[in-house]
């Protein structure tokens, strides 16, 4: 009988354990990181659908977005879908389209991630030639494949507050796996924000 009690209460040991771990997992995944597929082609030649990546939730609670940062989001049109896009511009920064190429505060952005010969179309948000401010609290973003991308020149500016994280690592493929790289702009360094 001592037997008997003895492996019962190292089943409920052993149980408890998993309740434990499976909480502590559940916590991480609601508040501090989660894994997202890329759906879509809006993010190529960078990210691919069928892709995973690791969204680190927490970094906006304590820090403010930056530019070239990809972030996860909620999808202005539809909560229940996420979007993965790249910051382009701040909260306050005038952004112009002009000529296939996006400008930041005059500056153009000079974007080495995208395709050679990209077409740089505008939306119904940002229009070819019109400048548009980007409201406090708001970031303007854009896919990296401009072309079959719904982004900020479509759906206008995201609120912080529909970020749900900032990508910063890619673990599926293997053959990918690595640290998502913030692109840093030229203009940026010499205090232009």
């Amino acid at each position: 009988m001592e037997g008997l009690k003895r492996v019962v209460a190292a089943f409920f040991d052993f149980l408890q354990g998993i309740v434990v771990i499976m909480a502590v997992m559940v916590m991480i995944y609601l508040f501090i990181v989660s894994p997202q597929e890329i759906n879509g082609a809006s993010m190529e030649p960078n990210f691919h659908n069928g892709e995973f990546i690791l969204t680190n939730k927490i970094e906006y609670k304590f820090h403010e977005p930056k530019r070239g940062e990809v972030v996860i989001f909620k999808s202005p049109r539809n909560k229940d879908v996420d979007y993965i896009k790249r910051i382009i511009g701040l909260p306050g920064d005038t952004v112009l389209l002009k000529d296939n190429k996006l400008y930041v505060n005059g500056n153009p952005v000079d974007e080495p991630y995208l395709s050679p010969g990209v077409n740089v179309f505008g939306g119904s948000y940002l229009r070819e030639g019109a400048e548009e401010i980007v409201p406090e609290g708001s970031y303007f973003v854009a896919g990296d494949n401009r072309p079959h991308s719904s982004d900020s020149r479509e759906f206008g500016p995201i609120p912080k507050e529909d970020f749900i994280g900032k990508a910063f690592l890619r673990y599926w493929p293997f053959s990918q796996f690595g640290w998502v790289p913030v692109q840093h702009y030229s203009f940026d360094s010499v205090g232009t924000q």
